[in-house]
């Protein structure tokens, strides 16, 4: 009769006993406050009082590192914000190793971003993205191996710059494009003159050429009524003409 008044609290105890680990998930057991094994998913049985179950996420991550105050090597102040990705590959670690695992790893991104940053100058910062994000991973990841935790991945979302700097660089980048264009006009300006050089070179050097010329650019300029027809007389006829008025006085 005392069996069967205990038996529904036994039944109780038993189910209370049972415990279920998901998938994404692993359990961390203790037995009188002491690790004893990493629970796979499914169901395992808990001795209550005596041992507890500890229930860790083992899917990826995504920390948003806040923006950072950042100095450059080049003494140059900048706000960045990253995206950490990462996931724990032992529980027990995680759990025993640090206290909140997920809050002291962006702690440690934020802190190793601005290091990290202080290694590059401006210019770098910005064309090697992916030179800084992979530095910053490999020494968060060492960092975070003692807690059983890999860092998958690291992306640098946007870079801030002071509003007078982006100022001056867009002014900097403005002359820069001057400068290339006065270089192509000056280029186009030197090859016209030395082909300008070879047609001439061409004209004399030929007999009747220089006066084909004029009349084809006489022509030119007929074609349209509007236009005033100028008639170009070599200096050659002027000579000649002044030697026969010469003549003539004589």
């Amino acid at each position: 009769m005392g069996l069967f008044a205990f038996l529904p609290f036994l039944i109780i105890i038993l189910f209370a006993s049972i415990k279920q680990v998901n998938q994404y998930q692993r359990g961390v057991k203790f037995t009188l406050g002491k690790y004893t094994e990493t629970v796979q998913p499914g169901l395992c049985l808990i001795l209550p009082i005596i041992q507890t179950l500890t229930k860790v996420d083992v899917r990826t991550k995504v920390i948003d590192v806040p923006d950072q105050e950042a100095i450059t090597k080049d003494n140059i102040p900048a706000k960045i914000n990253a995206v950490i990705y990462y996931k724990v590959i032992d529980s027990a670690k995680a759990l025993i190793q640090v206290e909140n695992f997920y809050y002291a790893t962006s702690l440690l991104a934020q802190t190793t971003m601005r290091n990290v940053v202080g290694e590059f100058t401006l210019e770098d910062l910005l064309k090697n993205r992916d030179d800084v994000a992979a530095k910053i991973q490999a020494i968060v990841d060492k960092a975070t191996d003692p807690w059983g935790i890999q860092v998958d991945s690291v992306e640098l979302k946007d870079i801030v710059l002071p509003e007078d700097l982006k100022r001056t660089m867009a002014k900097e980048a403005e002359s820069q494009r001057e400068r290339k264009a006065l270089v192509i006009k000056s280029e186009g300006e030197v090859e016209s003159a030395a082909n300008m050089v070879k047609a001439a070179a061409m004209l004399g050097s030929t007999p009747g050429a220089l006066h084909l010329r004029t009349l084809q650019s006489i022509n030119d300029l007929s074609s349209d009524a509007s236009n005033t027809t100028i008639w170009m007389i070599p200096v050659e006829v002027l000579r000649a003409l002044e030697g026969l008025a010469e003549k003539l006085k004589k």
